[in-house]
């Protein structure tokens, strides 16, 4: 593929409005987060005894804020005039019944987004919309009033159906996801034989005769069974990752790749752009490559980002993701298959990430420099506030005293101020010492070379393993990080599992 891809780290409000031209996507596919673990009368109602601290824990949780008014103005106003008279009556309408809550505000932020797809996507694209019972019928209007006031049609509601452990004891089994299929206009790619499905044995046993036969007559009618399987239904059984497959990253929400290809497949063509602006772990991505079809991820989280590099260099190659240098000339002779976007690649740009004011992006900077030092290495700590000064942690392999195999953690702890003491080493030392870690990495905007001096009062930790020391305390700057330094630590444990290596147009594991 010649083409280079485009990975963005940011809001993808942002990201679609300044980055993606009109009508040069051709399909889309978004699966937005929304913590539909939260009661749902709770979220209608907005009772307002939400647990704040859990609020602030999660970008998908949506309360309603500074960032929800603004998105409420953008569409009722509609100053860029990209929102139909129908989505700004329906976001009128809904404040009336809902309110101004979490509902209400996820809703705002939706409309702004689909109606920013809908002008990226070409007059012959299409549109899957995933979610779940939550608000699926609520974001049924939303769709409705961008796409189907504009000539776009509605096409489908396909459920995807699954098995599972465990049930309600009053309610039926919760055993599928809502998928709204759309297309921009009354021309749209439909590969059907691509997604055809295989007759089940008993019907290929007693209509064989009939398959392919354009002039037979079956108990199916005067339609012929096509030989390449039956034309699929709306609802499809497609299973959920495994805990122990080889496909499973861990990332909580990852869908399988099997229901990308099917959504792909049917609604492009090789060569063609595909969009998700909630990539989340890159599975429409991964998907998108190996089928041949260019592609634009978008995702708010460098926990994403970072996830989804790893899984695109273990999937087709560690040179997927950078450039081919000539070591004589540094000229580049191939390009990296991908352009990043977003992630900071100087001092200026991580000193912007880290003074972001959108309470979301709060700690993307933290999450930022703690993957990158520790090469995704690090778990994030996400709870903001009250984090007994503990930003991320990583563990090591050691030997205890009996010469067995134990797990050892280390504790990263980030500061951005301009003006920091020597407290802040003495700090985190003490934090060390209380979670019983063995080490802790201060990681800081700015250079200071006070704090480096103040960490080399303290001992060094042994690792009895490998027989080498390590500084008990380490404080490490941006600038180094920018300039290539990274956490190295040979008996670190990996946290990201390796993804399945694979081929363009299959799968090919070569893992055990």
């Amino acid at each position: 593929m010649t083409t280079q891809n485009r990975l963005f780290y940011g809001d993808n409000l942002d990201v679609l409005r300044k980055n993606i031209k009109d009508e040069t996507v051709d399909l889309c596919y978004i699966d937005p987060p929304f913590n539909s673990k939260r009661n749902y009368n709770q979220i209608y109602n907005n009772i307002g005894t939400e647990d704040k601290a859990q609020a602030q824990a999660f970008t998908d949780t949506w309360t309603w804020n500074s960032i929800a008014t603004e998105g409420f103005d953008d569409i009722t106003n509609n100053k860029n005039g990209i929102f139909t008279k129908q989505s700004i009556n329906l976001i009128l309408g809904l404040e009336t019944i809902l309110g101004k809550g979490s509902l209400f505000a996820y809703l705002v932020s939706m409309t702004q987004r689909i109606a920013e797809i809908y002008r990226v996507l070409k007059p012959t694209g299409s549109f899957y919309l995933h979610c779940d019972p939550t608000a699926s019928h609520y974001l049924k209007l939303v769709l409705d009033a961008v796409f189907c006031a504009k000539g776009g049609e509605f096409r489908n509601e396909i459920s995807w159906c699954y098995r599972g452990a465990g049930y309600p004891k009053k309610d039926f089994g919760r055993r599928h996801d809502t998928i709204f299929r759309y297309s921009k206009s009354k021309n749209f790619t439909f590969n059907l034989d691509e997604v055809r499905e295989e007759y089940a044995q008993a019907t290929k046993d007693r209509f064989s005769h009939y398959i392919g036969n354009k002039r037979g007559k079956s108990d199916f009618g005067t339609q012929s069974l096509h030989p390449l399987g039956k034309q699929p239904d709306d609802w499809w059984e497609i299973q959920p990752i495994a805990p122990s497959a080889k496909e499973r990253l861990g990332y909580p929400t990852q869908k399988p790749e099997k229901l990308l290809e099917k959504i792909i497949k049917a609604s492009s063509n090789e060569g063609d752009t595909i969009l998700d602006a909630y990539c989340g772990c890159g599975t429409t991505i991964a998907v998108a490559e190996r089928l041949n079809r260019n592609w634009i991820g978008i995702d708010i989280t460098y926990q994403s980002i970072s996830l989804i590099l790893k899984r695109l260099m273990d999937t087709f190659g560690e040179d997927f993701t950078k450039d081919l240098v000539d070591k004589n000339t540094q000229e580049i002779i191939r390009p990296a298959s991908l352009i990043l976007y977003g992630v900071p690649k100087d001092f200026e740009s991580a000193v912007a990430l880290a003074n972001k004011k959108d309470d979301r992006l709060r700690k993307e900077f933290e999450k930022w420099i703690i993957l990158t030092y520790s090469n995704n290495r690090a778990i994030i700590n996400d709870k903001k506030g009250g984090d007994g000064g503990i930003d991320g942690t990583a563990f090591i392999v050691d030997y205890d005293d009996k010469q067995e195999q134990v797990f050892k953690q280390v504790i990263f702890s980030v500061k951005s101020n301009k003006n920091l003491t020597p407290s802040v080493v003495r700090d985190l030392y003490g934090t060390v010492t209380r979670e019983k870690a063995v080490m802790g990495f201060l990681l800081t905007l700015y250079p200071m070379p006070n704090l480096v001096k103040e960490a080399g009062k303290y001992e060094n930790y042994y690792n009895k393993m490998f027989g080498h020391n390590y500084p008990k305390i380490s404080v490490i700057s941006v600038q180094e990080v920018l300039d290539g330094k990274q956490m190295y630590l040979p008996t670190s444990v990996s946290v990201l599992k390796k993804a399945e290596r694979k081929t363009k147009g299959g799968l090919k594991d070569i893992f055990d």
